[in-house]
């Protein structure tokens, strides 16, 4: 099985309690673990797989908080940094339907430090790069363009989830241009609807795909919700479904699905294959569908993240 290193933000979530309500009516706050790639990385090892972060928090009771919390779920946390910054916080209230309205306090994960010693580890393994808050300039930016090209240059199987957070992008054709070497060399991009329409410049799904083909990605996911997934490569698109259920917390579903959809993708022998395989793609998306809607049936992102034994039943 392929070691996932998971590239870019850990941070607190303070959920709101009451839910139901914007942040403005907010009053409680619950602390949980975030951050998209954090996320991703629990997944994948609370599903069995190999998986380790990359990422910064401070020296401080939330970064301690948080390094536990990842350490618990099995990953592996030995590349992670501690900064003398405080951790970084993010503030979230969730609607009625299960969507989410947030802001950030950014800190500790801007300060993430290039460490040249990795290069050797990214061969022969899969790189997932989760770009919430990592195009944002500082140490992090830097530190995620050089695990880039070592990932380029050592034949890794990257995986690219642009993480688009409206209100940390003001200037929306900045973060476009920034994600357009991930989504040119990517073997495997994520997207929702929203990022896809963004990235690509149209409306039409359709459309969307065939512009970010041509930009350079092999293989898209589009999480579209209760509708599943919209699996697209160069030579066909279909849409999975999704299972029904109730959802009470739309937060850490799209990072379910990516962490499960890589933890199956770590065991197979040759991803090149893998991605001429109509068939089994489709079987491990439907999967990941699973693991992404059971997510949205509990609280909290890391929390909520399922155990093989709740896909297999």
């Amino acid at each position: 099985m392929k070691k996932v290193f998971c590239i870019g933000e850990l941070l607190i979530d303070f959920v709101a309690e009451n839910q139901g309500n914007d942040l403005s009516k907010a009053k409680e706050f619950t602390k949980k673990a975030g951050g998209a790639p954090a996320n991703v990385a629990c997944a994948i090892s609370k599903l069995g797989g190999k998986s380790t972060f990359i990422g910064s928090v401070g020296n401080d009771p939330f970064g301690t908080f948080l390094l536990d919390i990842l350490q618990s779920a099995n990953v592996d946390i030995s590349l992670a940094q501690q900064s003398e910054i405080f951790t970084t916080l993010a503030f979230v209230s969730i609607d009625k339907d299960g969507e989410r309205d947030f802001v950030f306090s950014r800190g500790a994960d801007r300060e993430l430090k290039y460490n040249s010693s990795l290069k050797n580890d990214f061969k022969g393994s899969i790189v997932h790069f989760g770009a919430a808050t990592a195009l944002l300039g500082g140490n992090l930016e830097d530190a995620y363009g050089r695990y880039f090209f070592d990932a380029l240059t050592q034949n890794s199987f990257i995986s690219f989830d642009p993480n688009y957070r409206v209100d940390l992008w003001k200037n929306k054709d900045s973060f476009i241009k920034k994600c357009m070497p991930f989504v040119q060399k990517a073997h495997l991009c994520k997207f929702s609807l929203e990022e896809a329409q963004l990235l690509s410049g149209k409306t039409s799904l359709k459309k969307a795909c065939k512009t970010l083909h041509d930009i350079g990605t092999e293989t898209i996911v589009v999480t579209l919700g209760a509708e599943g997934t919209l699996l697209s490569t160069k030579n066909y698109s279909k849409t999975i479904p999704s299972i029904a259920v109730k959802p009470i917390d739309t937060t850490g579903a799209g990072d379910a699905f990516i962490g499960c959809l890589l933890k199956q993708m770590s065991g197979h022998p040759n991803l090149d294959t893998l991605l001429q395989n109509e068939m089994e793609l489709t079987t491990m998306v439907a999967m990941a569908n699973k693991a992404g809607a059971i997510t949205t049936t509990n609280f909290g992102a890391i929390e909520a993240l399922p155990y093989q034994h709740q896909l297999d039943s």
